[in-house]
Parts: structure tokens; C-alpha cells; sequence
């Protein structure tokens, strides 16, 4: 992913820079010296989209994109809107209404660097921007449709929003029967279906937007439809693989280092995988699904490498 980090760097500053700064192209009836965007609410876009992190979900894109047979610049619009979307549910996530998190990528979230009314409105226009971005940047009309398409089933009602309802959901119900058993699992875990709920919620909270940004990049490379299958079925396994060590992160890793809050979700009686599965099985089960994911790609034979790497990497991190 390293390699990729300059490429996305850059084009994220020129997507921030076209957005807030009015060099896109507008159509005449919205142009106005009064339309455009306010200082603080650029500040706030820019310390949310461009503050450091892994940039899993660009690198996601591109490496499709390569493994598809294209240029890994075919995939950069859709790298660049993936993290524009991937940015907003951060900031919307941290609020106070929901995760409560002061603390993100090594530094204060954005309702606490500015407020929480301009943090609502940078993950609000963050939305649209991605839109944009992918309209003025893909040419060929029918990739653009299946792009925009992809992105906005990903980020909707149905994935990305409602796995976030349905987590708030499920914490809510933990916090309401404190003294369950959700250390060990066995069969009573697999009765009440707590295990397949998780899984459920980060299919969708998390591996939608990771199938979205696989998928973009196959789309954006000219991928048939049997690629784009291989490469969503990977994400699904990829996903829950990502949420899985990220629940256990929360159990083991150091603050300083995670860049974040640690032992939070525990705390708060959150549902979380090793608090059903217990911290070794979590760790199994995280193998497991990387194993799962690299067979998926196998049909793609050596242009599967990355893809390969970024497994193990999700399996191995330490934030």
C-alpha cells in the first residue's frame, strides 16, 4: 500500500483543493462570487479527509484496478470518492449521538477540533463531494452509472447506514441485559444468533464499502462480471476479517500506537467478537476468513499479489 500512498495523497489534496477552493467546473446558473464553500467548514473537510491514515479503502480500489488488467490511474476517481465517503462516516460515527469518540487517527476527532455542528455538515457535504468527483472525473457514461450506483447502494440504507443503526441497535440491547454471558461461545451463542448478528452488522458496515472500493476499481479497469464476483467475495471476507482484529485491538492494543481509544467498546458493553468468541477464538476466526479471502483471488493466479499482501497485512496490524 505504501507505494500507492503518494498517488492517493495527491489526488485527495486536488479533490479537496477542487471542491472548497471552486475550481470545479459549475454549470453556469449555479455560478455566483457568494457559492462557495465557508473557511471553517473547508478547515474541517480537509482535517478529515487528509489526516494521516492507512488509506486501505484507495489502496483497495487501485489494486483491483491492476489485478483487472488496468492502470492503476483508471481507479484513482473512484479511490478518491471511496475515502471521501469512508471520511464522513468517521466524522458522523465519533459524535457524541453515537460512538461518543474524542480521539481518531492519533488526534482529536472533528467535533472536538471544531464543533459538532460543523462536523455534521463536513460528513454531510463529504457525501455529495464523492458524488461529484466521480462525475467529473469518469468519462465513459456506463462505467459512471455502475460507479455511482455502487457507491451509493454501499453507502446507503441498506449497508453502510443501517450496519451503523443496527450497531447502535445491538449496544443498546447489551447495555439493557449487563449481566449475559458473552464470553464464551457455544451453543447457547449460536442460539440467540448474537454471532451472525455481529457478522451481519460489519457485512454491512464495513464489507460494503470494501466491496464497493474492489469493485470500483474492477468496473473503472473494464472488468467482466465474473471478476467483479471474485473480487466481492473477497471483500466480504476481508471485511469481517478487518472488523475482527479491530475488535481485538480494542482488547490489546496500546493508545498511543492504535490512535485511538482502547478498551471503549468494552466498556460500553459493546458487541464485539471476542467478547462472544473469546479473545483466542476471535483470532482464529480472523485466519480463517483471511485464508477464505486469498482463495477467492486465486483465479486471478500471480496478479493477485497485492491482494494477497493486503490479507496478510489486515491479519497482522497493530492499528
Amino acid at each position: 500500500m505504501r507505494e500507492f500512498r503518494p498517488l492517493v495523497e495527491q489526488a485527495l489534496h486536488d479533490a479537496v483543493d477542487e471542491a472548497c477552493n471552486g475550481t470545479a467546473e459549475m454549470a453556469p446558473f449555479t455560478q455566483h462570487p457568494l457559492n462557495r464553500c465557508p473557511d471553517v467548514l473547508a478547515d474541517a473537510i480537509r482535517y478529515a479527509l487528509l489526516a494521516p491514515g492507512k488509506r486501505l479503502r484507495p489502496a483497495l480500489v487501485l489494486m483491483a484496478a491492476e489485478t483487472c488488467g488496468g492502470d492503476i490511474r483508471d481507479g484513482l476517481p473512484g479511490a478518491v470518492a471511496v475515502e471521501m465517503i469512508h471520511a464522513y462516516s468517521l466524522i458522523h460515527d465519533d459524535l457524541p449521538a453515537m460512538d461518543d469518540d474524542d480521539l481518531r487517527r492519533g488526534r482529536a476527532t472533528v467535533h472536538i477540533e471544531f464543533d459538532e455542528a460543523t462536523a455534521i455538515l463536513a460528513g454531510d457535504a463529504l457525501q455529495p463531494m464523492a458524488f461529484a468527483h466521480l462525475c467529473r472525473h469518469i468519462e465513459d457514461p456506463s462505467r459512471l452509472a455502475t460507479a455511482v450506483n455502487l457507491l451509493a447502494v454501499a453507502a446507503g440504507p441498506a449497508n453502510l447506514v443501517g450496519g451503523q443503526a443496527d450497531d447502535l441497535a445491538a449496544e443498546r440491547e447489551c447495555n439493557e441485559h449487563p449481566n449475559a454471558d458473552e464470553r464464551k461461545i457455544d451453543a447457547s451463542a449460536a442460539e440467540d444468533g448474537r454471532l451472525e448478528k455481529l457478522r451481519a452488522i460489519h457485512r454491512r458496515k464495513t464489507g460494503a464499502l470494501f466491496s464497493a472500493s474492489l469493485q470500483l476499481g474492477a468496473v473503472l479497469a473494464g472488468a467482466n462480471d465474473s471478476m467483479r464476483q471474485s473480487l466481492a467475495d473477497y471483500a466480504c471476507d476481508i471485511g469481517l476479517a478487518f472488523q475482527v482484529v479491530d475488535d481485538l485491538l480494542d482488547y490489546t492494543a496500546d493508545e498511543s500506537e492504535l490512535g485511538k481509544r482502547v478498551q471503549k467498546d468494552a466498556g460500553r458493553g459493546k458487541l464485539t467478537y471476542p467478547a462472544i468468541m473469546g479473545l483466542d477464538g476471535a483470532r482464529r476466526h480472523a485466519g480463517e476468513l483471511i485464508e477464505s479471502a486469498k482463495q477467492h483471488v486465486s483465479v486471478f493466479g500471480n496478479a493477485a499479489w497485492r491482494l494477497n499482501i493486503l490479507a496478510d497485512y489486515v491479519l497482522a496490524r497493530t492499528h
